[in-house]
């Protein structure tokens, strides 16, 4: 492509227009004129065919694929190749999508005059956790005498996979990911003897009855104790709620702080690199009025880019959560007993049933645990002091009845062994492993 630069203007505007006047007006001056218009006119194309020539030169190169943090800036890598020695100077610009910050809108760059490959690095910082796609590189040189623009491009798109920033949550529990397993870590003493069975041994006494393997005594004739060890591998389940309550914000009014989704997210992604330290099997299930994902639980790194994978890219969707038929499809496909770890909102008195109607079938053979986040509207009353007027009275009362709604689910739920918790914004990730970590510790799967 060919544009017109200012000094094409400029000189067209002080030739061609005058002489061309000049030679309809005063016809002996006719042939001079015409002379000279195309004198200019000749310049110009000649000028535009050298630098189509010299752009036929240049060709660039975009990644096919980038893997970005969210909120963490990132370098793009594009490559120029050059075919003669020749120094160029190159405007260019990247189409980035709507949710890329880049460093700057467009490069000024300076190719050295030798042919080959040339790398030039954009930066860029990525607002929103996705699949996005940077559709092609624009760059222009100046023809040799400066009269036009000349335009290349390489229009295919770059993709673009912005991943969660886990940064500050990785502070929050920061002792669970040091490089050696004992450094800052206090001892704690494993409630219990165990599930596993391990080994017989002799009777000693103390051994409980309990203990006793009855049919190796009888065929040893003399007592033998049965010996369990601590279970090490459990499967554990994040069950992601990403339904329309989970597109509520964190902060009202501010949306650069992310949706309830993302919280989840972050604390999902950080509470599977700790099962794979605690040599767990960590899995995942994320649903709205049907199961969207599902990702049965392993260990390794390969698996945990899998998890990863099936949630970047999740947005809330403007659906109500279905609870039974996620209850169904566990019944289906979970057949070992596990830790289900369910991210959701209950502040609906409806999907407080629906929840409870499902969890009476889940508990049943799987622990589980809701973790929720603390809504800020919801509390006891008279734990607000600056209430002045009628209307904020009636106001606490409304959250004191959301709030006693949630209390006598969390006693109902107790009753089958299902844990609500209320978490806070900022202590979602780190206390969701500190009740894994609990769990783990008085071996209640």
């Amino acid at each position: 492509m060919i544009v017109p630069r200012l000094r094409l203007i400029v000189l067209a505007s002080l030739t061609l227009i005058p002489f061309l006047g000049m030679a309809v007006s005063l016809p002996p001056l006719a042939l001079p004129s015409l002379s000279i218009i195309g004198l200019v006119v000749m310049i110009a194309v000649t000028d535009a065919l050298w630098g189509r020539r010299k752009m036929k030169g240049i060709r660039v190169d975009l990644p096919d694929k980038l893997r970005w943090i969210q909120n963490r800036l990132a370098k793009l890598e594009l490559i120029f190749h050059t075919t003669g020695a020749e120094a160029f100077d190159l405007r260019a610009g990247l189409a980035f999508p709507p949710g890329m910050n880049p460093v700057h809108e467009e490069l000024a760059i300076q190719l050295p005059a030798q042919p080959g490959k040339h790398y030039v690095t954009c930066e860029c910082s990525p607002l929103q956790r996705g699949l996005f796609f940077i559709e092609g590189c624009f760059y222009e040189i100046a023809s040799p005498f400066r009269l036009w623009s000349i335009r290349g491009s390489n229009l295919k798109p770059a993709e673009v996979r912005v991943y969660p920033n886990l940064e500050s949550e990785r502070k929050q529990v920061a002792t669970i990911f040091l490089r050696t397993h004992h450094s800052g870590l206090q001892p704690v003493r494993q409630v219990g003897q165990g599930r596993d069975f391990e080994k017989l041994r002799e009777y000693v006494p103390g051994d409980g009855y309990d203990t006793i393997h009855w049919k190796a005594t009888a065929r040893r004739g003399h007592p033998i104790t049965k010996v369990y060890q601590i279970e090490k591998t459990q499967e554990i389940y994040v069950i992601m709620d990403a339904s329309r309550l989970s597109a509520r914000l964190q902060e009202p009014g501010n949306p650069s702080q992310g949706t309830h989704l993302d919280r989840y997210i972050a604390a999902t992604l950080v509470l599977g690199l700790a099962a794979e330290k605690q040599g767990d099997l960590f899995g995942l299930l994320t649903f709205s009025n049907s199961v969207l994902s599902f990702v049965r639980a392993r260990n390794g790194k390969a698996h945990y880019g899998a998890c990863r994978e099936a949630l970047y890219r999740l947005e809330p969707q403007t659906v109500s959560p279905d609870f039974e038929e996620v209850a169904s499809f566990i019944r289906l496909h979970l057949r070992r007993r596990a830790l289900l770890i369910f991210m959701t909102s209950l502040d609906d008195p409806i999907l407080m049933e629906s929840f409870q109607r499902a969890a009476d079938v889940m508990c049943r053979k799987h622990l589980m645990m809701v973790h929720m986040l603390q809504p800020g509207n919801i509390q006891p009353v008279f734990s607000n002091p600056n209430v002045t007027v009628v209307d904020e009275v009636y106001q606490d009362l409304a959250q004191h009845l959301a709030w006693h709604d949630l209390r006598q689910l969390a006693l109902a739920l107790q009753q089958h062994g299902v844990t609500l918790l209320l978490c806070s914004q900022e202590k979602f990730s780190a206390e969701t492993l500190s009740n894994y970590l609990l769990v783990k510790q008085r071996q209640l799967l």
